[in-house]
């Protein structure tokens, strides 16, 4: 076992011996009477909060408040049916929870339940009374689809209302939606041919069936919410107990930080469900927030990032087997809408989605099994004005943990590196976007590739002990220019390699304005084995991730909150999005620590100079300024979120959205593509099989109008002019 390994291993010993201590501690009472599995379950979990993360939290009023108010949003986020009242009562346990959660006991959690059963039955006969009758989306009125900035109801007239609306924008929505695959069927359709049923939503005319009238599809609007609610109102009324008391536990850890988390044990086993080359699927992980199902990652290789419309920060509405009727997704839990969106190689599934500026999209993907060699790092050569530039695309920090011969990100960045040097490319862009992180010794390593040794990064624990991190070998494998692209869902690894890069001023970092600002680090606990025997009972309790560790760049400055800020910031289409760590609840702050000592690479680019230039270069390319365009009307219809239900309206706004995104499509298609080329060593090891060859190079397929790699092209050129 390396010695990394064997630290880990300690560390994990120790941490479930002091759970252990803690738990016979906490459960040893003098009447000798066996605590209940709820009593176990939270109990054990604030042990494990208390000892282990990285910044434990008193358990005091102020702890109340903060599970009180983070517990209450999940429990209605959508304010659907809670009344000002019945918050009122719960809110007399707010300063209480942290007396509860010391006695083991849970009042706040059992009055909440008790009204959420009585509101969600009284709320089952009304939306059902509701949407027994049409709506008229002629007239002038509005909804606030940011339900954060309702109020909760103050009485039933006013709940009434609230539903009312609720329901008509979902139902005007999906008539909108039919009217637009309509539309779009009748311009398809050649003279005198028989139009094919639409297989978005099965709204389209066919020769057997005329094209349906606005009343007609209304009626069948409304029976598909109507469908829906009842769907999700099975699934309320069907959580049991346990259910309740782990969505309560998880809210509790929560309240430390965004990843710590508990799991009840089911949830363990959907923890990183994820549609991969293990199946045949579309390629993407999920993840649920605020009663939505959202896309968390998109796999390289995959049918959806071949598609290329299914994006990250998607929310996910309903889902189409082909040409049959959508199912809608809304209120589900992620391993239930998986079942619908996993299927068989060669199959169609249509997704409708929820773009974050508020616009809907439906989005066919022809499911497929995930290409793993594109989850690997991969390269080429973009040949621009005569020169070689090198293209490194990593997708993730990957490592082989368990030491079964896999691959490692940094061993095969170095591969990458010397074929690249092979090929004598005149700089390199690496592109980090959408990289979620990963292995952070990896990070170091891959930081090292770049630079002599030294400290690449710094990993502090709750007690203050800080361990350098050192990249240990002292050659080089690349010493020219280098580019790092960055995005805003650039996280974790990503945000180490970048700062070691911008803090050595190795290279320039290139993207959006910042990173994600994911500087911690987490471990998952398995509670049932902290557990004294004579508990044994109790199993399974489930585990609990949680944050143990926090990043510190060589400067001393924390990657966590803030990220890495770009050299260079070039526009880009998720900028106006309010993504990132500081916009989750409960983020650990930025700080800072002593500085490690370091010597910043002899021949730092001129950032003032390359940054001014590639400003000048932005402001006059076309497509970046229909991107400016899109980006703030986005940005517009975000902070709008009072909408109309006036169907001419909604329609004109979609219609608008849709507009601009045309014109930055044809803005692109006019950009002068990119030359790319697989490298040499790599057509010599597939033997010149032209067929393996360009299924290799197919990661570059979308990539040659990206602008913003045109850019980085463009900036690595001025850097080799300045040399």
């Amino acid at each position: 076992m390396s010695p990394s390994r064997l630290k880990v291993g300690l560390y994990a010993f120790l941490v479930t011996a002091v759970f252990v201590l803690a738990s016979y501690r906490l459960f040893r009472r003098a009447d000798s009477a066996v605590p209940s599995k709820d009593q176990v379950i939270i109990g054990l979990m604030m042990s494990g909060l208390t000892s282990q993360h990285y910044q434990p939290e008193r358990i005091d009023d102020a702890f109340s408040k903060r599970v009180f108010d983070l517990y209450l949003k999940h429990l209605d986020y959508r304010k659907q049916f809670l009344l000002a009242s019945d918050v009122e009562q719960l809110r007399r346990y707010q300063s209480q929870i942290d007396d509860q959660v010391k006695r083991g006991s849970h009042e706040f959690l059992d009055l909440s339940t008790k009204l959420m059963a009585e509101r969600t039955k009284e709320m089952q006969g009304l939306y059902r009374e509701i949407l027994a009758k049409p709506f008229d989306f002629n007239g002038e009125e509005t909804f606030q689809s940011d339900f954060e900035k309702a109020p909760f109801p103050a009485d039933k007239a006013a709940q009434r209302e609230l539903w009312r609306k609720l329901l008509k924008y979902e139902t005007l929505t999906r008539v909108s939606e039919m009217m637009e695959a309509q539309e779009k069927a009748k311009q398809a359709k050649p003279t005198g041919a028989t139009a094919a049923p639409n297989a978005a939503n099965s709204a389209a005319p066919t020769e057997a069936e005329p094209p349906r009238t606005p009343a007609q599809m209304e009626a069948e609007a409304r029976k598909r919410v109507l469908k829906y609610y009842d769907e999700q109102f099975e699934e309320i009324n069907d959580t049991d107990a346990s259910e309740r008391l782990a969505e309560y536990a998880n809210t509790i850890a929560n309240t430390y930080d965004p990843h710590t988390e508990y799991f009840a044990p089911k949830a363990k086993e959907d923890f990183d469900y994820e549609m991969t080359g293990r199946f045949e699927g579309i390629g993407a992980t999920l993840r649920e927030k605020d009663n939505l199902i959202y896309i968390e990652e998109i796999i390289p290789g995959s049918a959806a990032a071949r598609q290329g419309e299914l994006k990250k920060g998607d929310a996910l509405l309903r889902v189409a087997q082909g040409a049959a009727e959508p199912v809608s997704i809304e209120g589900w839990h992620t391993a239930k809408a998986v079942t619908l969106i996993k299927g068989k190689k060669g199959s169609e599934v249509r997704l409708t989605v929820k773009k974050p500026d508020g616009s809907t999209k439906i989005v066919s993907i022809i499911r497929d099994v995930v290409v793993i060699d594109d989850k690997y790092a991969q390269s080429s050569v973009i040949t621009d004005k005569g020169q070689k530039i090198g293209y490194l695309h990593l997708p993730g920090f990957y490592a082989d943990f368990s030491d079964t011969g896999g691959r490692n990100s940094a061993d095969d960045v170095r591969k990458e590196l010397a074929k690249l040097n092979a090929e004598g490319v005149k700089g390199v862009i690496m592109d980090l976007r959408f990289n979620g992180g990963g292995s952070l010794g990896d990070a170091v390593s891959m930081a090292g590739l770049f630079m002599e040794s030294g400290p690449m990064v710094q990993v502090r624990d709750g007690q203050g002990r800080t361990q350098v991190m050192t990249d240990n070998d002292p050659r080089v494998q690349y010493s020219g220019p280098l580019v790092v692209l960055v995005n805003k869902y650039s996280a974790s690894a990503s945000e180490i390699l970048a700062a070691a890069v911008q803090d050595y001023h190795r290279g320039v970092i290139m993207g959006s304005t910042s990173t994600y600002g994911k500087g911690t680090v987490q471990r998952i606990f398995d509670l049932d084995e902290a557990l004294p025997a004579e508990l044994s009972s109790v199993k399974p309790i489930g585990s609990l991730k949680l944050t143990t560790q926090k990043f510190y760049r060589v400067n001393g400055g924390s990657t966590q909150f803030k990220g890495v800020l770009s050299d260079i910031v070039v526009p880009d289409l998720y900028s106006y999005l309010d993504q990132g760590e500081k916009e989750s609840d409960y983020p650990l702050k930025w700080d800072e620590i002593q500085p490690a000592r370091y010597k910043t690479w002899g021949d730092a680019p001129n950032l003032d100079k390359l940054r001014a230039a590639s400003k000048a270069r932005v402001a006059t390319n076309p497509s970046f300024k229909v991107m400016d365009e899109m980006v703030k009307s986005m940005r517009k219809r975000k902070d709008e979120t009072t909408v109309s239900l006036k169907l001419s309206a909604y329609q004109a706004e979609q219609r608008e959205s849709k507009a601009i995104s045309d014109r930055y499509e044809a803005a692109q298609k006019t950009t002068t593509a990119l030359a790319f080329s697989p490298l040499s060593a790599d057509v010599r090891a597939l033997g010149g099989d032209t067929v393996r060859i360009n299924r290799a190079a197919r990661f570059t397929k979308g990539l040659k109008k990206d602008i913003t790699i045109g850019e980085a092209v463009a900036v690595i050129q001025d850097e080799i002019k300045s040399k």
